[in-house]
């Protein structure tokens, strides 16, 4: 087994997730079989009951795991579903370490960080890279060199390093380049002290990925290699780029795939780039609509990072770019006005009454209007409420998780959530089969009538006025396997609606946009058509 070991310094927040799924594509592509693994060192056991402000979005596996955004990275670069496994956290360590303890496995030692809790993070990343026959695991270890949360997870790589051999082990480290003065001259101090912070724990890295405005002067590398003792052909300059996805070829051109080969000695394939045509579209779309994202955490667009990566996949499929028009919700209570020149418009998944209101004045608008709106998740039960209020006029309809108390709980508590007080992993959560109905716009939009799609709720539509929405005109066109839970929601008489309570992001893929996504805007593209040709 090869390890790729990819550390952070200077400040967080450079891109090592972008990095280590760069380098996972570039692997793959060569032929190699390559897997990736976040060390997410926070005491919180998993991603699950974290605020997307902490954190960004929290991602779901196929699993049900919650997890760190950053495996939705690497399962997107990889085109693989990953399990919880691959996402290792001080809280799951230390639980798995001291309930050891508990049951005696340790009797008669005293427990210490080394060796059993470094033995525990090594027996975590091993159980990984023996799932199946990889060539390479890729390890990102989350935080900054230099902060205590990271120094278990540090020591342990290091040890792992030396029980492994030299010859399978690489460590590649991400630090900033910062542009100073009006002629922009690339410092590379922050590296120096960086490396030096990373030496002093035991590990001397490999690889420097260096994060910078503008691609780095062969006198900027050589000043690194000087004082970092890393080789020349092994600093790589990870610039700004427009998109992502584009951040692979940067690196395939600087040479650091042939650095790897070299020194692990692999026999590889030649490089297939199968996102070519991909990045054309990317780089230039043909045309452009502008979509509404109406949520409340848009300070913090990672809160939301899997439906940009969804448009990202439909323009690279189909040559349409999209302009992510940011909505907070809130502000859409009294007025509307913001949502006046968009051609589409989602409502994404969400916790919590704040902007609740906004979010259900936005799907009135869309469906008076006869604007695209997809929903997924918390969209997809404020479509439902709208509808109750607005063409049912059930005054005050609500979710109980919003109002314990109003007169028409339209969505209400899933059955088996009744009593549960933990809040971590106790959703509804992970892969579910969805039953499409035949003939109705759902199943065209799949082409099949059975799915499997990831969820994470609490709440579903309320079994008691499922007939009331249908004969008005909501029809439910998707349900769970036992035909008990409504899964997907249109409108009988308008294909302007796609609302569906799973989400639908976390399995979109470069060459395999999600569905829904991609209908969207498709519909977008024909609203800004019309727009146009009534104003001609």
């Amino acid at each position: 087994m090869h390890y790729i070991v990819v550390t952070g310094g200077v400040i967080s927040g450079l891109g090592k997730g972008t990095v280590t799924s760069s380098l996972g594509y570039l692997l793959k592509s060569h032929g190699l079989r390559v897997t990736a693994m976040k060390i997410d060192p926070y005491l919180n056991f998993d991603a699950g009951t974290m605020n997307p402000y902490q954190h960004g979005e929290v991602f779901v596996l196929d699993d049900g795991s919650e997890v760190d955004l950053d495996l939705g990275n690497y399962e997107r670069f990889l085109e693989t579903n990953l399990t919880g496994d691959n996402n290792i956290t001080t809280g799951k360590v230390y639980k798995e370490v001291i309930e050891k303890e508990r049951r005696g496995e340790y009797l008669g030692s005293t427990v210490q960080i080394i060796p059993h809790v470094t033995n525990e993070i090594k027996r975590r990343i091993r159980l990984v890279s023996a799932k199946e026959d990889f060539d390479v695991v890729l390890i990102e270890v989350g935080g900054t060199v230099g902060d205590i949360e990271s120094m278990p997870f540090l020591e342990a790589v290091r040890q792992l390093n030396r029980e492994e051999g030299g010859n399978n082990f690489l460590f590649g480290h991400v630090t900033l380049v910062p542009e100073i003065g009006s002629v922009g001259e690339q410092k590379t101090k922050p590296t120096q002290h960086s490396v030096k912070a990373l030496r002093e724990i035991g590990i001397q890295p490999d690889i420097l990925f260096c994060r910078s405005k503008k691609p780095l002067t062969l006198e900027t590398k050589k000043r690194l290699s000087l004082f970092t003792d890393v080789p020349l052909d092994g600093i790589v300059s990870v610039n700004d780029v427009p998109n992502v996805y584009l951040v692979p070829d940067a690196m395939e051109k600087q040479g650091i795939v042939d650095f790897i080969i070299k020194r692990f000695s692999f026999k590889c394939d030649q490089y297939n780039d199968r996102w070519a045509s991909y990045k054309e579209n990317i780089k230039n779309p043909k045309e452009t609509v502008k979509i509404a994202l109406v949520g409340k955490y848009i300070e913090l667009q990672d809160s939301y990072i899997s439906h940009k990566e969804s448009f990202s996949h439909v323009t690279g499929n189909t040559g349409v770019g999209i302009e992510i028009k940011w909505v907070n919700s809130d502000d859409l209570v009294n007025s509307q006005e913001k949502l006046s020149d968009v051609h589409g418009i989602l409502i994404p998944g969400g916790f919590g009454y704040r902007g609740i209101e906004g979010k259900i004045a936005a799907a009135r608008y869309s469906r008076e209007r006869e604007i695209p709106y997809l929903g997924i998740c918390l969209g997809f039960q404020v479509a439902v409420m709208e509808f109750a209020r607005n063409v049912l006029g059930l005054k005050n309809a609500n979710s109980t998780e919003f109002d314990t108390k109003t007169p028409y709980p339209v969505i209400d508590l899933l059955p088996e959530q009744l009593g549960v007080i933990d809040k971590g992993g106790t959703m509804r959560l992970g892969s579910k089969k969805v039953l499409l109905k035949e003939g109705s716009l759902a199943s065209r939009i799949y082409g099949v009538t059975e799915i499997h799609e990831r969820h994470r709720h609490r709440y579903e539509v309320n079994p008691e006025y499922i007939s009331r929405f249908q004969n008005a005109g909501l029809m439910f066109t998707g349900v769970d396997e036992d035909g008990i839970r409504m899964e997907i929601a249109e409108f009988r008489d308008s294909e302007n609606l796609i609302a569906v309570q799973y989400h639908s992001e976390f399995k979109s893929r470069p060459l395999y946009p999600s569905r829904v996504h991609l209908y969207l805007i498709n519909k977008a593209l024909e609203y800004k058509q019309q727009v146009l040709e009534a104003t001609a």
